[in-house]
């Protein structure tokens, strides 16, 4: 079915301020839905409060409004510019709120306007947790055992109901908000009574606890001819009871049987169709009690969120452009894979990698805060890798999260083995690590198991790490087999040099004396079934490089990495900007990112895109294969916030030439 005539413009909706819970990852998925639909000849009208954003400048849409995201001025924006349709669906959960205000308040009806990417009675079915709950059942799946409470006493006679512990769930809030477990009557009445606060229909949902069960994600995307898709499966490697956006994540599930993926592949098909999302994407989420195999529906979100870019980053399949594209009439089958021109949308993508995300936090800028991690999202921001195995994907993560102490290390050990198991039952920011240093100690795979409810299986590859890390210490010498089995399992220059008691820069002259290099693989959403014509690339220690020769001149911009506090999506919109002159003045141009966040790791943002860790080693990696053909004139470095200039000055050691910082000023202290 080709496109609709009868929508000329289009109101977008964009997500306001970056707050916890909602952040650059909108502006992502806003400004794709901007550049798709100015593409297909449609007018687009854009409110977002925020300017700090690729999507409020100028040249995204054909007019902006930066204004507040409420009710009464989306209605004089309507009045003024009269559009056709709202697309609320890539706004977050501010635009979805918005659009049901304005719903409720009957402006929709009184200027005509039509809501697309999802009608109302499926964002209320979606979000609603009562409806959302009998929709589920209705399907045939299961939900935990559950009460609905509008007031504190509902929750007290609920709790008494469902017994300790209890969880809390608000409806219509963005991540986590206002939602915890409650341990007794003192946590639910401090929980319950945020929860009620923050539900603009002041409503919390009671349920039963299924703390430590297994958490799984699915993307999903449904087109008006009922074709669907699954876009990526996500499993989180923390047990239920920390936010998905809180945990370390990783695609595709990897834990499940083929049997089990398949029943939530059914479960998940059959809810987004009885939900009504028939011109989007949503996504829903799973726990599964490992020893039963019991599955239970724990909600979804009848939009694109934070793991839609996570899905589409670790895909290469635009889940955002393609929902705008469902919004105003195409089907899957109709819109072409960008990545291979061969294959449609209605191909599911395959990965012949995996893909791990890691969250950062903020704790260190608020001393007095609890960093302990709970349904309520607390992570600043998160970074991404890829790599051909669990081990070597992780690990590079970590790496990316320009954080001291975040990577494994292998040094002295101030605590004993029970210390650091004690510590880890309780969900923080530092867990992996701390887990891995208890095992790194003598902890068992089943004593680990017993602290976290962690699956066994990630258990294993941190062991299995810890091995490595014993060999690579204590070989004779440091010759080809070793450090390519370091390489391999994920280890960086530096972690090496720490192992072998050596400097890091003694390692990478070794390494690149014995012509111990990464290649560069592509993402290709087809696992190699069909070239990829988009070079979307991330590093392996491998034989041969997807990488096809250029002899253009090139410019290399280091991105600014995973958002903090101080360092954010302004960053990324310089890094964007630069990119775009940059291609404007005839050269070709080379992003490096980790943030699945944002606009700069689109792979059509830049010529090449290099999904990496923003360190040193990595980076000059990039350069060198960039720099076997063609001529990399140098590297931008201005535009990346403090992670970018941090690695100037290794970058000017190391012979390369930096653009635009012309003096390093070395500290006169």
């Amino acid at each position: 079915m080709p496109k609709r005539e009868d929508i000329k413009s289009v109101l977008v909706i964009g997500s306001g301020p970056i707050v916890i819970g909602q952040a650059c990852e909108f502006d992502y998925s806003g400004t794709q839905a901007c550049r798709v639909l100015r593409s297909e000849g449609v007018r687009v009208i854009l409110v977002n409060s925020n300017p700090a954003t690729i999507m409020t400048d100028p040249d995204f849409a054909d007019a902006t409004y930066i204004e507040p995201i409420t009710p009464q001025v989306i209605e004089a924006i309507i009045a003024k510019e009269r559009p056709d349709a709202i697309l609320p669906t890539l706004g977050g959960q501010t635009a979805l709120n918005a659009a049901i205000s304005l719903h409720e308040a009957g402006i929709l009806e009184k200027y005509n306007v039509e809501l697309i990417g999802a009608k109302v009675a499926a964002i209320k079915a979606g979000e609603d947790r009562q409806s959302f709950k009998e929709l589920v059942l209705r399907s045939g799946a299961d939900v935990a055992k559950s009460l609905i409470a509008h007031s504190l006493e509902d929750v007290l006679e609920g709790a008494r109901v469902l017994g300790y512990p209890v969880v809390v769930r608000p409806s219509f809030t963005m991540g986590g908000l206002g939602s915890g477990i409650a341990f007794n009557e003192e946590d639910l009445i401090r929980i319950a009574g945020a929860g009620l606060q923050a539900s603009p229909t002041t409503e919390v949902l009671l349920e039963e606890s299924i703390l430590g069960w297994k958490e799984y994600e699915l993307e999903l995307m449904r087109d008006k001819a009922d074709n669907t898709v699954v876009v990526c499966s996500i499993e989180n490697v923390d047990p239920v009871g920390v936010h998905t956006g809180d945990s370390i994540t990783v695609a595709p599930a990897l834990t499940l049987t083929d049997r089990e993926y398949q029943r939530l592949r059914d479960i998940g098909i059959d809810i987004i169709r009885a939900v009504g999302v028939d011109t989007g994407g949503c996504n829903i989420q799973f726990a599964v009690e490992p020893n039963t195999g019991r599955v239970i529906v724990i909600e979804m979100n009848p939009r694109v969120s934070r793991s839609s870019a996570l899905a589409s980053k670790a895909t290469g399949f635009p889940i955002a452009k393609i929902a705008a594209k469902l919004a105003i009439g195409y089907t899957l089958d109709e819109i072409p894979n960008d990545i291979t021109k061969v294959t449609p949308a209605s191909f599911e993508p395959t990965l012949d990698y995996v893909v791990v995300k890691v969250p950062r936090f903020a704790f260190e800028k608020f001393p007095a805060a609890d960093n302990t991690l709970t349904t309520t999202m607390k992570s600043v921001g998160e970074a991404m890798a890829i790599g051909r195995t669990f081990g070597q994907a992780l690990q590079k993560a970590l790496r990316s999260l320009e954080r001291r102490g975040s990577s494994f290390h292998w040094g002295e050990q101030p605590f004993s083995k029970d210390e650091l198991l004690e510590t880890s039952k309780k969900p923080t920011d530092g867990r992996i690590v701390t887990l891995q240093q208890a095992m790194r100690m003598g902890a068992t795979i089943e004593e680990a198991f017993e602290a976290t409810k962690i699956d066994p299986w990630f258990l294993e590859q941190i062991q299995y790490i810890n091995m490595a890390a014993n060999e690579i210490a204590n070989a004779d010498k440091l010759d080809s087999t070793v450090l390519t089995f370091a390489k391999e399992n994920g280890f960086s220059d530096q972690q090496i040099a720490q192992l072998r008691g050596e400097t890091e820069q003694t390692i990478r002259d070794t390494r690149h004396k014995l012509g111990i290099r990464p290649v560069f693989k592509t993402v290709d959403t087809c696992a190699g079934e069909f070239p990829a014509l988009t070079p979307y690339h991330y590093s392996s220690y491998e034989q041969q490089t997807e990488v096809r020769p250029s002899t253009d001149k090139k410019v290399i911009i280091i991105g600014s990495g995973p958002n903090r506090i101080g360092q954010g999506v302004e960053f990324d919109y310089s890094c964007v900007h630069a990119s775009f002159a940059l291609s404007d003045a005839g050269f070709e141009t080379i992003m490096i990112n980790c943030n699945p966040e944002t606009v700069s790791t689109d792979y059509d943002t830049s010529d090449r895109l290099y999904f990496e860790p923003l360190t040193l080693e990595d980076v000059l990696e990039v350069i060198h294969a960039e720099s076997q053909s063609g001529d990399v004139i140098g590297v931008v470095v201005q535009l990346g916030g403090q992670t970018a200039l941090g690695l100037a000055q290794g970058l000017a050691t190391a012979g390369i030439p930096i653009l635009g910082t012309l003096t390093l000023l070395k500290p006169s202290w």
